[in-house]
């Protein structure tokens, strides 16, 4: 959609709710981004409208967390990096948007690159925006040339400095493969692990 075909409205207080609804939307795509990579099922269900749709014949977010939690088990470490973000608003309460962005996964012992698009219906509810539809098309997904090494690059210093090792910095994600009975990053070393560091 253009620009021009998108709703604008004409009073100085609607142009700055359209200036917030603009503002919020994007968070939730950040949002979106980091609750993935953190496996924080509970924050990611709470950006969606609670009577949305899953599959054909489920509807409401126990469903969808139910959904994500099968889907994110099949891959180990993944980083979303969010880029362009077009933004239609339909009325003070509906809009559409595409995001681009890039994701790495890991896969069993190989990493995947690819890039994306999601393309998003988003509804004000209560005065806060949630997701109401959000669908995938994907350019492409390629194997990465090397694998990376866990926390390479960031080693501590003489000062002490503590360097926290991502994703395991993060509660989530412990909990999420707590939950499945199932250890994070298959064929991956584990912090601490010098015999698997890589050569300095």
């Amino acid at each position: 959609m253009r620009y021009d075909e998108s709703w604008l409205p004409e009073s100085l207080d609607q142009r700055i709710d359209r200036l917030e609804s603009l503002d919020q939307i994007r968070q939730l795509a950040f949002r979106y981004a980091s609750g993935v990579d953190s496996r924080n099922l509970d924050d990611l269900v709470e950006l969606f409208v609670d009577d949305v749709r899953v599959g054909r014949d489920r509807r409401g977010r126990a469903a969808l967390r139910d959904w994500f939690a099968q889907t994110f088990s099949r891959f180990g470490d993944s980083i979303h990096l969010v880029g362009n973000h077009v933004i239609d608003l339909d009325g003070p309460d509906t809009a559409r948007g595409v995001v681009y962005c890039r994701d790495e996964l890991e896969k069993g012992e190989r990493w995947q690159v690819g890039m994306l698009q999601y393309w998003d219906v988003y509804v004000r509810r209560s005065g806060r925006w949630y997701f109401r539809e959000r669908r995938v098309q994907r350019w492409y997904a390629v194997d990465a040339a090397e694998t990376p090494w866990h926390g390479a690059g960031v080693p501590g210093d003489d000062r002490g400095l503590a360097i926290g090792q991502l994703p395991d910095v993060w509660p989530s994600w412990s909990r999420f493969w707590r939950e499945r009975n199932e250890a994070p990053r298959p064929g991956r070393p584990r912090p601490g692990d010098a015999s698997q560091r890589p050569p300095t």
